[in-house]
């Protein structure tokens, strides 16, 4: 059963000629089963279809469009066949075309989507309509391959060994897979079934079909998978991969007395052991993520901490399975990336090292050994378990700014009915081996415990879903007290009523959380929710949180438009409503926002909409930094966007937002336009400038303590900023080879402001008039003084993969970083080559591994 419908039954399929014909009547539905070929000698991998086995293997021709316009004819006919023997699975493609000259390609490096033509093949080896895998390949040969998890959510950290070959002949091209099971999950038993889908995307058409028909009106993807017979007497997998490393290194190194270099060369390796046929240990020992890209540069004036991707191998792969989500709703599309887990807590840079006016500690915590045990039972039981231990890092004179650190996950996901509905739960535990110079400021321990459910009705278009979590943290009184008066939770403040106790050494919370959805439909799809999170609820040791003591409603409502019309190809208009309270019930944010975005037939794109907020009478609990709440003002927020046609050469995007709200007093304008280059279909380049300039009538400084006063007052204060603000990203690859490629990344930024106008806040600042939430701060309003930030960060790296699963990297990153208490009178250009006068922070590396299969 695929999504509840019977599987389509087998049908006859007439060979389609090159040129395409006139719509046909009305068929019978092609078949979503086919039988698999076992091959008596392999075929050699060359993308030709002279191998003795596709003579014999059942071809599969019943492709059907589904982008633009789900169900149409194809532009072109596309066949495939599928063998395999004990040890691999092989399939062969081809996507006719009758003018092969004109087919789109891009010579890349691997993981990259390119954009081209191509070919995808997605199994779900275990036949659990949950789970997969994803192998695609565009005519270059640049290879792409992901997991596949949840019915749909893809995981392109994931890579595989495995092979590809294409080529260009006067019916268009092919592609010629050959993929080892050891690569794949699947049963114990002597006769296997696979989900599958071949999809191939016809980009100088904007057309993707697939076999069995995708469609996008349906929710879920493995789901909807067709099905190949006739796996029998697979090899058991073999248990054992390894990859070996050795790395040496060369980087600045910062003391007391200046900068010198240090030469470092380390060891240590990756494993990947199967348990069973389906469940495997990866194990890091001493893990180097040198090569991995650097973090964009950013000033951050919020109260919150800023939320980085993750990027490092380990860590990024199989992340779905440990996936646990908190605040993510369609309305914010999760984009704040807050949940249980934020793998980025493992190996950060040590936390204490501003505390004790350390300079000279390193970037990052070493990793002594990471763990992961992942898998999926035979009766829906998935499976996730992460163990990581970090090293004790001390500074100058023998102060411990990173105590050794224990951190665990266990997380379990049981579906039912198929796949239809699911139960789960995760905990999530941190220890840490704190001293006398860590434990007034790190938590001793942290532990969240949660559950979660999904269930889909009857008929697959409507599913509810809520979760409930737990926490607690330990540690001394000081460090406590440091937890209740952070950002996330602000129980300092005066008109919070919330239990603020500095003595506690420990710290309790909750949340909930109930989403009802519409996740299917020809047209209109909307969720709706409820979520709430106690004042002490606190994950930030192995999760992220920007914000606790809060309770939302959020609704969003889509209409989506997927066929090709006279004007577009794609149209969808979302609706969206918003509203934010305290635990308590203050009111916060009331929001309504609508967005649209048009595809039109030349593939260029339009994307508009507005946000409305802080409708009716609302409170700012953050904008005190631990004061009372501020009364808002509306705020209105319009933006637009431009993408060009992706399959020139030249591809320009034009980006813009702007802000107005405080009465008109405040106000931004951000301004991100974009030009993408192909090169000889070979070379490829952006530059991505993004310029902001922004008016804050209300920008909060803190909280100033006068000490000179028995009792202390403190005051609230906020200053007039005028900030402007350039970054400019530059991205340069040149692929070799598909399998080696030279990748530039670059990203100069400056962030510069001034502060005038300080006020603090009035005794009235709830006042429905805004000039009466503040008043005259005489103490600081002859030098608020002002910022100049500028940071460079650059990585150029040569990947080599010279055999399967063994790669060679050669990284040179660099560093500069200035700050300066006043704006300046330069301008930017001054600003940009002040940015280069400043002391690099070079490193080179390089690191050579090795795949071992056993």
């Amino acid at each position: 059963m695929l999504l509840g419908l019977p599987l389509l039954a087998a049908v006859t399929l007439s060979s389609q000629s090159q040129d395409p014909p006139p719509p046909p009547p009305p068929a019978p539905a092609p078949a979503s089963r086919v039988l698999a070929t076992r091959a008596g000698q392999p075929p050699v991998i060359d993308g030709r279809a002279d191998d003795a086995v596709w003579r014999e293997a059942q071809p599969i021709t019943g492709f059907q469009e589904w982008r633009p316009s789900e169900g149409d004819p194809p532009k072109l006919p596309t066949e495939a066949k599928i063998a395999y023997d004990a040890a691999n699975l092989y399939v062969f493609v081809r996507a006719f075309d009758p003018h092969p000259d004109s087919i789109i390609t891009v010579l890349a490096r691997r993981d990259y989507f390119t954009p081209s033509d191509m070919i995808w093949l997605f199994l779900d080896s275990y036949h659990d309509r949950r789970t997969g895998y994803e192998f695609g390949v565009n005519p270059s040969g640049v290879k792409l391959d992901a997991q596949v998890y949840n019915d749909g959510n893809e995981d392109f950290a994931w890579d595989a060994v495995w092979d590809v070959a294409t080529r260009f002949d006067s019916l268009g091209w092919t592609a010629e897979f050959r993929i080892p099971v050891s690569q794949l999950r699947y049963g114990r038993q002597q006769h296997h079934t696979f989900g599958l889908t071949i999809d191939r995307d016809l980009y100088r058409y904007a057309q993707r079909v697939s076999w069995p028909l995708f469609r996008q009106s349906k929710a879920g993807f493995v789901s909807q998978f067709g099905e190949v017979d006739g796996f029998d007497d697979l090899e058991a997998p073999r248990r054992l991969e390894a990859a070996p490393y050795v790395v040496t290194k060369n980087v600045s190194e910062f003391t007391s007395t200046g900068i010198g270099r240090t030469q470092d060369i380390a060891g240590g390796g990756d494993l990947k052991y199967r348990v069973a046929s389906n469940l495997t240990l990866d194990a890091t020992v001493n893990p180097d993520f040198g090569q991995v890209e650097a973090d964009p540069a950013v000033l951050n004036l919020t109260a919150f901490e800023t939320f980085f991707k993750e990027q490092r191998p380990f860590f990024v792969q199989g992340a779905g399975i440990f996936r646990f989500d908190v605040n993510c709703t369609a309305v914010n599309d999760c984009s704040t990336g807050e949940g249980l887990v934020y793998s980025r807590r493992i190996g950060r840079a040590p936390q204490l090292a501003g505390t004790y006016s350390d300079t000279t500690s390193p970037a990052f915590t070493r990793i002594f050994g990471a763990g992961k045990l992942t898998g999926r039972l035979p009766g829906g039981l998935t499976i996730g378990v992460l163990d990581a231990v970090t090293q004790h890092v001390t500074g100058v004179g023998g102060v411990t700014i990173e105590p050794t650190s224990n951190y665990g996950v266990v997380r379990l996901r049981q579906d039912l009915r198929g796949g239809e509905s699911s139960v789960g739960g995760i905990v999530t535990a941190v220890n840490r081996d704190n001293d006398a110079f860590t434990a007034p400021y790190l938590r001793r321990t942290a532990y969240v415990g949660g559950a979660d459910f999904r269930h889909r009705f009857p008929g697959g278009r409507f599913e509810v879903s809520g979760s409930l979590d737990f926490s607690r943290v330990a540690g001394s009184a000081q460090a406590i007290d440091s937890t209740q008066r952070e950002a996330v939770h602000y129980y300092q403040r005066p008109d919070a009523g919330l239990p603020y106790d500095p003595t506690r050494t420990s710290l309790s919370g909750d949340a909930e959380e109930l989403q009802l959805s519409k996740v299917g439909g020809a047209h209109l799809l909307f969720q709706t929710g409820y979520q709430r999170r106690s004042a002490g609820f606190e994950i930030n040791d192995l999760g992220y949180l920007q914000r606790a003591d809060q309770q939302t409603w959020s609704t969003w409502m889509g209409y989506f438009d997927r066929h090709r019309r006279a004007l577009y190809q794609r149209f969808q208009w979302n609706f969206n409503w918003w509203q934010f309270w305290t635990a308590a019930g203050l009111p916060e944010e009331r929001a309504f926002n609508t967005n649209t975005h048009t595809t039109f037939n030349n593939t260029w794109s339009f994307h508009m909409g507005s946000t409305f907020g802080q409708l009716g009478e609302t409170y700012c609990y953050s904008c005190a930094r631990g004061g009372p709440a501020v009364r808002q003002d509306p705020y209105i927020a319009p933006w637009a966007g431009l993408n060009g046609d992706d399959r020139k050469a030249i591809v320009p995007y034009f980006w813009v937002n702007y802000w107005r709200g405080d009465g008109g007093r405040s106000h931004s304008l951000n301004l991100m336009p974009e030009v993408d280059f192909k090169l000889a279909s070979r070379v490829t380049a952006a530059i991505i400038p993004n310029y902001t300039r922004a008016s804050n009538e209300v920008q909060p400084l803190g909280p100033v303590t006068d000490t000179t006063i028995v009792p202390h007052v403190t005051r609230y204060v906020f200053a007039h900023l005028e900030q402007k603000q350039l970054g400019v990203t530059l991205r340069f690859t040149y692929p070799f080879t598909a399998s080696a490629t030279l990748q530039v990344y670059a990203q100069p930024f400056v962030s510069k402001g001034t502060y005038s106008n300080v006020q603090k806040l009035s005794p009235t600042p709830r006042a429905a008039d805004f000039a009466r939430r503040y008043e005259q701060d005489t103490v600081l309003a002859d030098n608020p003084g002002g910022f100049n930030y500028k940071q460079f960060r650059s990585n150029v790296v040569f990947r080599w993969e010279y055999r399967p699963g063994s790669t060679l990297f050669v990284v040179w990153s660099q560093g500069r970083l200035g700050s300066t208490g006043v704006e300046g009178t330069r301008g930017f250009g001054g600003d940009l080559n002040d940015l280069f006068d400043l002391r690099p922070d070079n490193g080179f590396l390089v690191k050579l591994s090795y795949w071992i299969n056993r």
